[in-house]
């Protein structure tokens, strides 16, 4: 069995088609099989108008069908044209298309005329269209002589193309003599008739070669105009040649360029009308004069222009309008316009119809004894007439037939017999042409037939309509029934939907209509049926569509289109770019369930398409890629409303690139004092494109304009032209003006000069006065310029003065400056502080105290106070050689101070210095103070020597910092046994002046734990701690040697091994779990006894602790 693909039966177009299904398969089921008698029916034939090319043989189609053969003749211009009198025609075999052979001698003119194709049989015969023979013509253009086109600037022109009549009409096209097209505009345009018209003329039209061609496709053929030249003469030019050759009145009598209203070139006149014939292009067309160049535009009086079949062309000089009906008849107004006023014309558009079918006659089949009708109504404007023909012949002179009864538009059949058989003609006519269709009678006899072939399998999509044929004929027309299985029962309900053609339709079909069906025809002259099979499939469906995309430029982007499938039918996905293939570009990469590009650009932006076909149904989604990048830049820079201290900036923004502007930033050039320097001056909203701008005197302002969008900043515009500011005076003075002595006897005055920006004008200087403050002085003023410094020399030591910096230039002085206080040169303090007191706080810690000293000795600006202190000797060892001091300062007008760092049991100095700008003064005398004793540090060193069966021996330095006098060191050891676990603890104190020790009576082999630390009286210092074993006895070894070669003792050190391997492996998976660390158990297992964690203790210090205790720990 072959599946057939429902979706793509002829005549049906989408799912719920079953109408259009019904319509086409009727039709079919009409058509009698070609093994029974029928009349004739035309198959093919050549148009109705037939222009042929005349280098080439003509070939006038005529092809039928019937049973038996039809025979073939032809009338040309009403009579009958004997082929076989003329060498020059033949007619195809068991065909009647004639072939004229033109290329062997014959002329396509002489077979010009009006032919007719006649196809009969013993059961009817049938007609063809009148097809009018035309031969093309591509004449040549007739000879004329072309005077020059002297026109002056800004009027109007007209250059005719006037082409030779050709059948078909030629195709007009301007070029010049390189064969480029002449380039079109709003003032410049070709018109419908092929003329070249210009609104207005200009310089740049002056040539000599405006060529006019005509293409006539049938022949393919191109003829030429000769060259048309035109001469623009602008009013220069013209008023030059008019002096050469006219009185001086003359020339002042030519005119100026002058701008004029519209003037319609074509049509002319106020009103016009047109008339244009159903279904075709309505074409209206308004070409003005006019300077500035006209606008054209276009409306419908009383009614709107048809959507979507409206069309603009030619700068919307021509309006299109396509598939036209009677509704499209009104009056058209095209109105020109510019800016000294507007001129219109009206078109009285009327829509006539030649004729066209309203129901058209279609073939009869009835078996001897029947009644039936052929109905023939066709409309037009005017209304057509309708006539008969029974085998081509007038209804009213052929041979009478009893079963056969006129009424105009209908023929009415009665009681009809096999003689009746025959082919009727119906003809519907009107000035704008006519409609001919043949329709038989044919009168048989025949029981039913199936024409559908047997156990045809059809395969169809669930939740679909399924359509099972059952294409049958029969005389007279069989009753159709369904069954589903062989043994089914007939199908009714309001499931099923029965089509007159036989078609069985299941509107949706479910997994439970596939099976077997069977289709029954019968009529009186029998019975048969035929069985056909359904299967229902899965749908296709995306699952995960293409999503929305927003890419910037030169990134990538994917596409998803995963699908799911039924697993009998094998899918194919297509992805497409705005409903077009994809573009042959590597950047492409399409996967099996996605769609990837690569760099994208601005070219990939669209919709993408992925399409999922199957044999049986096709799904689709699709996603939006919108590619951003920064904007291009603005452009058209143009200003305007120049004031003196302002202009109006406007722009054209470029293109947004798919992500909104959101601002402008403007900025400048000063040309004259920073050229190619551009500093921000401004930025707007995104939605402005003009700005007012503040502006300074003395500038050379050229603008420029950037976009910005979320992607970024666009390229900078092109600059504005120039626009130079009036000089004026200077609206600012100096900033950061200060006074600060560089010497004990005079007073700098400094600033921060002006720009050129700000100088307003040329000439610029600065007014620099002074005068101390709180004295009855009068202010001094010197004027510089080019500089931002001033010294004044001979002041008193650090007093106080008024100082302002005024700017001025050519113009004058800027407002009046503030004034700001300065002081002249600091000189170094005159005095120490007094009462130096200290107070020791702690080993490590004190405090000192002193007087602050008078301000008036200060003599600048007081910045504080400088404690000098250093370590003199260390009370528990000699002195150091090299003395170390050390400094901490004390900002501002403080007394008091701490001294952070002291080492313990030591002597120390210290003095005060007080400091100003300039420096410090005088030292207090030194005071000395001592710091008490502390817990010394940790022995420098533990070594633990010559270990023997019992006994080990200990050597140790002393604390590197004793911090007071040693009283003793404690030792504190205990042994540890193989299992890690520690043994009793034992501590032992030992005199200050020892270095060594020798413990005895220690066990063999045996590894201990020695905790060592020194003390002072106020406490013990840091310990340090190290390991050592005593060595094991040579017997004990020897025996131990004898057993390890013993087998029970190998295969116990086996066992003892695996069982340690999965301990090792229990540990593991307890380590993963966040079971606790071995090595800190075994650190904490050696951890010093005495030393135990408060359960409140500060976290700083015990980590401190801890971290001491093991940076200390040997490996």
């Amino acid at each position: 069995m072959q599946p057939e693909v429902m979706m793509k039966k002829k005549c049906i177009s989408a799912r719920k088609a079953s109408l259009v299904l019904f319509l086409c398969q009727m039709i079919s089921a009409l058509d009698v099989p070609l093994d029974l008698s029928q009349p004739p029916t035309i198959t093919q034939q050549s148009p109705k108008d037939y222009i042929v090319d005349p280098r080439e043989n003509i070939v006038i189609q005529c092809e039928a069908k019937g049973k038996p053969p039809p025979s073939f003749s032809w009338t040309r211009n009403g009579t009958h044209f004997d082929i076989d009198k003329d060498a020059q025609v033949t007619m195809k075999p068991n065909s009647g298309t004639l072939v004229i052979n033109i290329m062997n001698g014959g002329k396509a003119e002489a077979y010009e005329g009006v032919y007719q194709c006649t196809a009969r049989n013993e059961r009817g015969a049938a007609i063809s269209n009148n097809i009018v023979i035309r031969p093309s013509r591509s004449p040549l253009w007739t000879k004329e002589k072309l005077e020059p086109n002297q026109v002056r600037e800004g009027d109007s022109l007209v250059l005719h193309c006037r082409p030779p009549v050709g059948l078909p009409p030629p195709i007009i096209f301007w070029m010049d003599n390189a064969f480029q097209r002449l380039p079109q505009s709003e003032r410049v345009s070709q018109g419908l008739n092929g003329d070249l018209y210009f609104s207005n003329v200009q310089p740049e039209d002056t040539r000599e070669d405006y060529i006019c061609y005509a293409r006539f496709n049938h022949t393919q053929t191109i003829q030429q105009k000769q060259p048309i030249s035109v001469k623009v003469f602008s009013m220069d030019s013209l008023n030059d040649t008019i002096a050469a050759n006219l009185s001086d009145t003359d020339i002042y009598g030519a005119r100026p360029v002058t701008e004029r209203q519209p003037v319609l070139l074509t049509p002319t006149g106020s009103t016009s009308t047109k008339v244009e014939l159903r279904g075709n292009v309505l074409l209206l067309e308004c070409i003005a004069a006019g300077l500035p160049t006209p606008v054209i535009r276009w409306i419908k009086e009383g009614g709107e222009l048809p959507a979507n079949r409206t069309f603009f062309e030619n700068f919307k000089k021509t309006l299109k309008i396509i598939d036209v009906s009677e509704a499209d008849s009104g009056n058209y107004k095209c109105i020109a316009r510019n800016t000294l006023g507007s001129a219109h014309h009206v078109i009285s558009v009327t829509v006539k119809a030649a004729p066209y079918w309203i129901t058209a006659p279609r073939n009869l089949v009835l078996s001897p004894g029947e009644d039936g009708t052929l109905i023939c109504r066709a409309n037009g404007n005017p209304k057509p007439s309708i006539s008969w023909l029974a085998n081509g012949v007038p209804i009213a002179i052929a041979p009478e037939d009893p079963s056969r009864k006129v009424d105009g538009d209908t023929i009415i059949f009665s009681h009809v017999q096999e003689r009746s058989s025959a082919v009727y003609q119906c003809n519907a006519s009107n000035e704008y042409g006519y409609l001919l269709a043949n329709a038989f009678v044919n009168v048989l006899a025949e029981p039913p037939r199936i024409l559908t072939p047997a156990n045809k399998l059809y395969q169809v999509i669930a939740d679909s309509p399924a359509l099972l044929d059952c294409a049958y004929f029969g005389s007279p027309k069989p009753e159709i029934e369904w069954f589903k299985g062989v043994k089914g029962s007939i199908l009714r309900g309001s499931e099923y939907i029965f089509h007159d053609n036989g078609t069985l339709e299941i509107p949706v079909a479910q997994k439970d209509s596939t099976g077997a069906y069977t289709c029954v025809a019968r009529n009186k002259l029998g019975k048969t049926q035929n069985e056909v099979q359904l299967e229902i499939k899965d749908p296709t469906v995306i699952i995960k569509q293409p999503e929305y995309k927003v890419i910037q430029r030169y990134g990538q982007v994917s596409f998803e289109c995963i699908i799911k499938h039924d697993s009998t039918l094998l899918p194919t996905v297509l992805w497409l770019k705005d409903n077009d293939e994809l573009p042959d570009d590597e950047r492409f990469l399409v996967g099996k369930d996605n769609l990837t590009i690569m760099n994208v650009t601005d070219k990939d932006d669209g919709t993408y398409t992925c399409i999922v076909n199957t044999t049986l149904d096709s799904v689709s989604a699709s996603a939006v890629l919108t590619v951003v990048a920064r904007p291009n830049p603005p452009f058209d820079l143009e200003l305007t409303g120049q004031l003196e201290r302002s202009v109006e900036l406007s722009w054209i923004p470029g293109d947004e690139n798919n992500s909104p502007i959101t601002n402008f930033v403007i900025e400048y050039e000063d040309g004259l004092h920073e050229p190619g320097v551009w500093h921000y001056q401004t930025e707007v909203p995104g939605t402005q494109t003009t700005v007012q701008l503040k502006l300074s005197p003395y500038v050379n302002y050229s603008f420029r304009v950037i976009a910005v969008n979320e992607i970024g900043r666009s390229q900078p515009s092109e600059p504005s032209e120039q626009y130079l500011t009036k000089s004026a005076n200077p609206d600012e003075n100096p900033s950061n003006v200060q006074g600060i002595g560089s010497e004990p006897d005079n007073l700098v005055i400094t600033w921060e000069s002006l720009t050129g920006f700000q100088s307003n004008g040329p000439g610029l200087q600065y007014k620099v006065s002074w005068r101390q403050k709180d004295v009855d002085d009068e202010w001094t003023s010197v004027i510089v310029a080019n500089v931002s410094k001033y010294i004044v020399s001979g002041t008193p030591t650090f007093v106080p003065y008024e100082i302002k910096v005024q700017a001025l230039n050519d113009l004058g002085y800027a407002p009046e400056p503030s004034e700001v206080i300065g002081h002249s040169g600091e000189d170094l303090p005159m005095v120490a502080p007094g009462n130096v007191q200290v107070h020791v706080i702690n080993s490590t810690l004190a405090k000192v105290h002193w007087d602050p000293v008078p301000l008036k000795t200060v003599r600048g600006h007081l910045q504080g106070y400088k404690v000098y202190y250093w370590k003199v000797q260390s009370l528990s060892r000699r002195s150091r050689r090299h003395i170390e001091k050390k400094i901490l300062t004390f900002r501002g007008n403080k007394t008091f101070g701490m001294l952070p760092g002291l080492e313990p049991y030591s002597t120390y100095k210290l003095n005060v210095r007080v400091a100003n700008g300039k420096g410090e003064g005088p030292a207090s005398p030194d005071k000395v103070f001592r710091t008490p004793e502390g817990v010394p540090s940790s022995p420098s060193f533990l070594k633990i020597t010559n270990p023997t069966l019992d006994s080990l021996t200990l050597e140790w330095g002393s604390p590197t910092h004793p911090n007071g006098v040693l009283t003793s060191y404690i030792l504190k050891f205990q042994p540890i046994n193989n299992t890690h676990e520690l043994g009793p603890l034992v501590e032992i104190r030992i005199p200050a002046n020892e270095s060594s020790l020798i413990l005895k009576n220690l066990n063999y082999s045996t590894r201990y734990k020695f905790y060592f630390n020194a003390q002072t009286s106020v406490g013990s210092g840091n310990q340090i701690t190290e390991e050592a074993v005593t060595i094991m006895d040579e017997a004990m070894a020897s025996r131990q040697v004898d057993i390890a070669t013993q087998g029970w003792f190998i295969g116990l050190m086996c066992a003892v091994a695996l069982l340690i391997l999965i301990l090792l492996i229990v540990c593991f998976i307890r380590r993963n779990k966040g079971g606790k660390y071995p090595v800190k158990e075994k650190e904490d297992a050696h951890a010093d006894p005495e030393i135990q964690p408060m359960k409140e203790d500060d976290g700083t210090f015990g980590e401190y602790r801890l971290f001491s205790f093991v940076s200390s720990a040997p490996f």
